[in-house]
């Protein structure tokens, strides 16, 4: 039987990592602190599992600055005062805050105008908000504009929460939101269809793992890219063809012989991955976590036709697209390891040593525990 939360019965209080600003792993303070109310349209949701994602640990070194030309793991210090846009996603990031981007709970709660039977449901919150509709690509993001997930309890509109029936654990759905999501869209956006061949970068991490499992899902066919010792894990998900992550994808494969290439990893590799391209192939990404900065000759772009597609905001049927896998079984996820909540920093350190394959997940008390 699923537990089921009366709002007035819950402490008025919660545990939460507090992210204090930018900088360290000093700045994630975990501390008792006000449990949120819902306004109108609004739901309270009960956290069950928090997936761990690039994006939180680049909004708290201010990576998005554009005065950080490093990787991820390089740029372990705050992108200074005196940069333009503070280092968060759309201007300065609204420190103190609670960050999470990815969230699975349950509804404890809701305010005015919010269909009561959604009381007690499973589901999956939908990070990336398109403010002004999905004709627009302005967007609004959990954990980056407001208060996320690595908290006990987080309100959110109730548009977007999405109830979600499955036999899968809280870990394995909150490892589907950002990593997934975001993999989706660029799927989507690159229109990758049956009989395509997809080169997939970064192929071990949450983004790169999802790419590889809803191509194939599309019939596409699937070389990824990792390291030589993560290659059996890919494989078991469907890879096709497995390359070193040092490899040059044009050297071994041929040029001109990629489709599609889904590249979350940018850095100096970029303009190899150019070159294996056929004409009229499409390059997508969404990150660079080994560099923002690359080198682009121009005539591999206009003279093969090329199409380079950036993705952030999240088109329509993306996240209901994912709920539909999931309860047809048509994706499972790979949790590599789970942490309870006030172990955020080890979780974040082990995530950036980057040896596991797939998803880290933060576990809160449960309701009322500290």
């Amino acid at each position: 039987m699923a537990d089921r939360f009366d709002p007035d019965g819950v402490s008025a209080t919660m545990m939460a990592v507090v992210t204090a600003g930018q900088g360290g792993f000093d700045q994630l303070l975990y501390r008792c602190v006000r449990r949120p109310l819902p306004k109108n349209g609004e739901v309270l949701v009960h956290v069950l599992a928090a997936g761990v994602n690039n994006t939180d640990i680049n909004t708290r070194v201010g990576w998005y600055a554009s005065t950080v030309t490093a990787s991820t793991a390089e740029s372990l210090q705050p992108a200074g005062e005196g940069s333009a846009e503070a280092g968060g996603w759309q201007g300065a990031t609204p420190f103190p805050m609670i960050q999470g981007t990815d969230c699975a709970g349950r509804i404890a709660g809701f305010g005015a105008g919010v269909d009561p039977g959604l009381l007690g449901r499973r589901v999956l919150v939908r990070p990336c908000m398109r403010i002004n509709g999905f004709h627009d690509p302005a967007t609004r993001w959990l954990a980056a504009d407001f208060d996320g997930a690595f908290a006990q309890f987080v309100t959110v509109p109730a548009s977007e929460v999405f109830v979600v029936e499955c036999d899968w654990t809280d870990a394995e759905l909150a490892s589907i939101p950002c990593a997934y999501g975001t993999s989706e869209n660029m799927l989507h956006r690159a229109r990758v269809g049956a009989g395509e061949l997809v080169l997939v970068t970064g192929a071990s991490g949450g983004v790169g793992s999802a790419t590889v499992q809803l191509a194939r899902r599309r019939g596409a066919r699937v070389i990824a890219v990792a390291a030589r010792g993560k290659h059996d894990d890919l494989r078991s998900i469907g890879a096709d063809r497995l390359l070193d992550r040092d490899a040059d994808p044009a050297e071994v494969l041929g040029t001109e012989s990629v489709d599609v290439v889904i590249d979350n990893v940018a850095g100096q590799g970029f303009p190899r991955l150019l070159k294996a391209l056929r004409r009229g192939g499409r390059y997508v990404s969404s990150g660079a976590i080994a560099g923002p900065i690359v080198s682009l000759d121009m005539r591999d772009l206009y003279l093969k036709d090329l199409t380079l597609i950036g993705t952030t905001a999240w088109d329509e049927p993306v996240f209901p697209n994912l709920i539909g896998y999931i309860e047809r079984n048509e994706i499972r996820p790979l949790v590599a390891a789970t942490y309870p909540l006030c172990d955020i920093a080890k979780a974040q350190k082990d995530f950036l040593e980057k040896r596991h394959v797939g998803k880290l997940v933060l576990i809160p008390p449960s309701a009322g525990q500290a």
